[in-house]
């Protein structure tokens, strides 16, 4: 691992953790790295974890899955460590270890005992900037992520269709790209796709360290300045600066069709905006929605009106995705009963939307909602390992610590005025793709 000039080294910050919230501090080290610890002293484990603002949606054009190919990679060898040392080490320790990628950022993280943070701090400094690659570890990973994808999303018919919608949903916006990478992008990765795209992304100006569990902030801190204070800023790490989406002027349909389709079914995704540092209220909105739409399997809106009072569907459902860093999406699925086509069900489906809007909320469903995503909240607090992904997951994506805190607030405050605004802007059929899925026993893949 690289180090720093000793002039950095020195100036690196020896004041406290600043305190921002119950239980969760934060600092900043000198080469830029964020931090945030979560204390929680009711068990002796520690969560350890590293974002890098860096996802599939970063990636060069034609080089789709590098992201997620680069984090298989960085289980390999650094200039510090043999390949696979660092799981190793992790599981003969008693603890656990992986990673993730997702289209606007790349997260790696270990579970154990928390006298041992020590050891997982260093090992994961050392492939921040130390990471060393040969030529058969590009032949060996690649094959493993083009296997898969073959178990993930070729072999689904769901997820293909699902990849679809997501390519048509976004016009310009690389989110209409899958995480994984287009099949015939990933046969193509090459050992200096992935050290280029390292070395543009990774560095400690560019990553969020998260620790929640049985730990001391100042002296997460002392240890975050002996292992990643030494490592300098990447000057190659640069803002975000992606194609953003024109207008949208007309809904695209898509018609699916593949034999491994169990159940017939409709979905639609709508272009909606994310939460916003600063600004969550248009999301709050649009979450509580979700929930009162189609959050519930039994008393829901759409499960009320189409699974029971008019038994027209076996399944409903309304979803929103807004922890991104751009425009996120709001999403309605219907699964038809026998018998009822899905032209149909899609009119139905759309029946039942406006019914609501014009209808409004019911006050004690609403009630209801709101106690219940108060529970999970408090529930949530017993997992560390939730925790930190709450924390990381939001600050990867330009978030704050004070929009997490404030977030909870901000559901329980929205009122049925904000539900019927939101779904009056938002369900806009000409930002949106309308799907259908249907079996076609003719085909064979």
């Amino acid at each position: 691992m690289r180090l720093a000039p000793l002039a950095l080294v020195a100036a690196l910050s020896l004041a406290p953790a600043a305190r921002a919230a119950d239980n969760v501090s934060t600092f900043t080290l000198d080469n830029g790295m964020e931090a945030v610890v979560i204390e929680d002293h009711r068990a002796p484990v520690v969560v350890h974890m590293v974002w890098y603002r860096v996802g599939s949606a970063d990636e060069p054009p034609g080089r789709s899955g590098i992201a997620h190919f680069l984090e298989h990679l960085m289980f390999k060898a650094t200039d510090e460590l043999v390949s696979g040392e660092l799981s190793n080490t992790v599981a003969a320790n008693g603890g656990s270890d992986n990673a993730f990628t997702s289209f606007d950022y790349t997260a790696y993280f270990q579970r154990i005992a928390a006298d041992r943070l020590d050891l997982v701090m260093g090992m994961e400094a050392s492939r921040m900037d130390g990471l060393a690659l040969v030529e058969e570890d590009i032949v060996t990973e690649r094959d493993v992520v083009i296997e898969e994808r073959a178990q993930r999303t070729d072999s689904d018919p769901g997820a293909l269709f699902n990849e679809q919608l997501n390519a048509a949903l976004y016009l310009n916006h690389p989110y209409n790209r899958p995480i994984i990478g287009w099949k015939h992008e990933a046969h193509t990765l090459s050992l200096e796709d992935a050290e280029a795209f390292y070395a543009a992304h990774y560095g400690p100006n560019n990553a969020i360290l998260v620790v929640a569990g049985d730990v001391d902030p100042a002296e997460v801190q002392a240890l975050a300045e002996k292992h990643y204070g030494p490592i300098p800023p990447n000057p190659a790490i640069v803002p975000r600066n992606r194609p953003s989406e024109p207008p949208q002027l007309a809904e695209r349909r898509l018609s699916y069709k593949d034999a491994r389709i169990g159940n017939d079914y409709v979905t639609r995704t709508y272009l909606a905006p994310e939460r916003d540092p600063g600004n969550q209220r248009s999301a709050a909105a649009l979450t509580m929605l979700a929930a009162v739409l189609g959050g519930s399997s039994t008393n829901s809106v759409l499960a009320r009106k189409l699974q029971f009072e008019n038994p027209v569907s076996v399944y409903t459902s309304a979803w929103y995705r807004g922890g991104s860093l751009d425009d996120g999406a709001f999403g309605l699925v219907i699964v038809p009963a026998p018998g009822v086509e899905l032209e149909e069900a899609e009119r139905l489906l759309d029946g039942a939307v406006a019914e609501f809007i014009e209808e409004g909320v019911d006050p004690k469903q609403l009630a209801r909602i709101k106690m219940n995503l108060r529970a999970d909240q408090i529930y949530a607090r017993d997992n560390i390992s939730s925790l930190a992904n709450r924390y990381g997951r939001a600050l990867a994506v330009g978030l704050s610590v004070e929009d997490v805190t404030a977030w909870p607030d901000l559901l329980q405050a929205v009122t049925e005025e904000d539900i019927l605004a939101a779904a009056k802007t938002y369900l806009d059929r000409t930002s949106a793709v309308t799907g259908l899925a249907r079996a076609d026993r003719e085909v064979t893949q």
